[in-house]
């Protein structure tokens, strides 16, 4: 049974949108399902040393369904469950920046200086970052690609990025 706010909700849709299904019908179909309104799941989580960029927001990045199964893998082929990948941003490569990606375990994380990210999907999987990698990655995901060149770790969706090399491992921001 839906709450007094999903009915408003149902409402409010359906008196936006009035030819598209009758209120009445929506609203009963709605009380007689086990559908529910919920807000989308967030990727990862900070859990240690949580960063807000110059304008107070707070500096996050996703871990993809890929990325935390294989981290997930590698911590138990590994029998390591402090396993984490740590990804930093480096002066170099062919557009100015370029990204490293390495197996660190969590107790050469630094409380002060790395900000860590876990998956939410229960698998264990953590990123750790520097603050200046993080200012430079925020609102990017970590994906891991297996194509016939070999499998990796990767940055995807990178918003400070203004072009990147054909392999993905250097890029250029915006000024």
């Amino acid at each position: 049974m839906p709450t007094a706010d999903a009915t408003r909700v149902l409402e409010c849709l359906t008196s936006k949108h009035p030819h598209a299904i009758s209120k009445t019908v929506l609203i009963s179909a709605f009380h007689h399902s086990n559908f529910a309104i919920t807000a989308p799941r967030p990727a990862a989580v900070v859990i240690a040393n949580p960063r807000k960029d110059g304008d107070g927001n707070e500096m996050l990045i996703d871990i993809t369904e890929r990325a935390a199964t294989r981290l997930q893998e590698i911590m138990t082929k590994d029998s390591n469950p402090s396993l984490a990948l740590r990804v930093t941003v480096e002066s170099g490569g062919c557009h100015g920046f370029q990204y490293l990606m390495s197996l660190t375990d969590m107790s050469a994380v630094s409380p002060q200086d790395d900000t860590v990210f876990e998956a939410s999907n229960s698998s264990g999987a953590k990123v750790v970052m520097d603050e200046p990698s993080l200012e430079l990655l925020k609102g990017s995901k970590v994906d891991f690609t297996m194509e016939l060149i070999g499998s990796q770790f990767k940055i995807v969706g990178n918003p400070a990025a203004t072009s990147s090399c054909g392999c993905g491992t250097s890029f250029d921001i915006k000024v």
